[in-house]
């Protein structure tokens, strides 16, 4: 009688254990559209992290347009930032069988897992821009020089302050030019930094490089940073947000220069919290000057912002540049050659290999990267020189050619 009732038990188990997997099954199916059947060749699945930020839909609509244009399948995903959707997205293009992933991570600590499948799948995995972390799976990085991106931002201020001089600034004619709105107060500059999203292993390389630029004069008192805010969890923004950036910088400046101190610089690390800072001075900032405000991207609001003397400059990181070099890599890639040093005379645009600084946590992932440019109004028209941009019909503001 007790051997019976164990075997039922177990019949039992073995029962429920299927009936969940079947349920976990079709949670899953039911998260893809049917599989997709694509026309013969190879094909591209892309993940990329939002839609509604400025750029990654620009990058997002260019990749596709520069893949399929080399003759790939293309299937692109926007996961709306919410990581939990971009596992989701990521598991239907490895079961609509693509012979490649790039992601773009929405969190790159929140992959693990998903990629884990691709791998088993034995799908070649390409981060892009942002680093995946924590995972084996992830086979190629391509991306800007993020550190550098962060050093520009904070050597570009020191030169205007007259605190430093760059060689590589020497393409831009505004970069001695004297500022009105800088001077010391008692011979040091005040200056506060906005980094970004936390979940963005990126934001993380920024700040350490506009930091790490800066230290130097921190130390010797030339800079001061009077909210005190120097570490990055202090000066963290998270998703990038406008509206935290603008609040944030709220506080900030209700907190320290109330009296009316002057704030010299402010070293927003990207555009979205440059355009936060701006309305922030422009509605609570009470000293008698117009704050030196950096920013990163080219974006719309910000060019315009540029234009009109309420942000300083940019760091500018061509898509049309970071996409061919993604397309040629992944061309090399499904061709069977490896990617490393020796490939990079082949590409078309300049960058570097990398394969000492990128640890993700389980590997030091083999990296490309490419060299971002200084923007400022002298020199925006690089930017419609590089066949993104355009004039408005009154050659007064920026448009934009890829998608916005």
């Amino acid at each position: 009688m007790i051997n019976n009732n164990t075997n039922i038990s177990k019949t039992s188990i073995r029962k429920h254990i299927m009936l969940l997997l079947i349920v976990l099954l079709m949670i899953n199916i039911s998260g893809c559209a049917s599989k997709k059947l694509y026309p013969e060749g190879k094909t591209v699945g892309i993940a990329m992290a939002s839609k509604s930020i400025e750029r990654w839909s620009r990058d997002g609509l260019f990749l596709k347009e520069k893949f399929e244009s080399a003759g790939y399948n293309v299937e692109l995903r926007y996961s709306n930032s919410d990581s939990y959707q971009q596992n989701n997205d990521i598991e239907c293009l490895i079961a609509d069988g693509v012979d490649v992933l790039i992601v773009c991570a929405v969190d790159g600590d929140a992959l693990t897992q998903t990629l884990k499948n691709a791998q088993y799948a034995q799908i070649p995995v390409i981060s892009y821009d942002r680093l995946i972390m924590n995972t084996d799976a992830v086979d190629y990085y391509i991306s800007f020089d993020n550190y550098e991106v962060g050093c520009l931002l904070s050597e570009y201020t020191l030169q205007k302050f007259a605190l430093a001089s760059f060689d590589k600034f020497d393409y831009l004619n505004d970069v001695n030019e004297f500022d009105e709105n800088i001077e010391t107060q008692d011979g040091a500059y005040n200056v506060e930094i906005i980094a970004g999203d936390p979940a963005d292993n990126n934001a993380r390389m920024f700040f350490g490089g506009a930091y790490d630029t800066l230290r130097p004069y921190i130390e010797s008192g030339v800079i001061k940073i009077p909210s005190g805010k120097m570490t990055f969890e202090q000066n963290a923004t998270n998703d990038w947000s406008t509206d935290l950036a603008y609040q944030n910088m709220q506080d900030t400046l209700a907190s320290y220069y109330g009296d009316g101190t002057r704030l010299d610089a402010i070293i927003a690390n990207n555009d979205n919290t440059a355009l936060g800072a701006a309305q922030a001075v422009s509605s609570d900032y009470f000293g008698n000057n117009y704050p030196l405000i950096t920013g990163q991207d080219g974006n719309i609001a910000n060019l315009r912002n540029i234009i009109n003397g309420k942000q300083a400059m940019t760091v500018y990181k061509n898509v049309q540049d970071e996409a061919i070099v993604t397309v040629e890599l992944v061309k090399a890639l499904l061709s069977g050659k490896t990617l490393d040093e020796s490939i990079i005379d082949s590409l078309p645009i300049e960058c570097v290999f990398d394969n000492k600084s990128y640890d993700n946590g389980k590997k030091i992932v083999d990296s490309f990267l490419l060299l971002p440019t200084v923007i400022t109004k002298n020199n925006i028209q690089t930017l419609v020189d590089s066949g993104n941009y355009r004039w408005d019909e009154n050659h007064e503001y920026l448009l934009s050619l890829t998608g916005d």
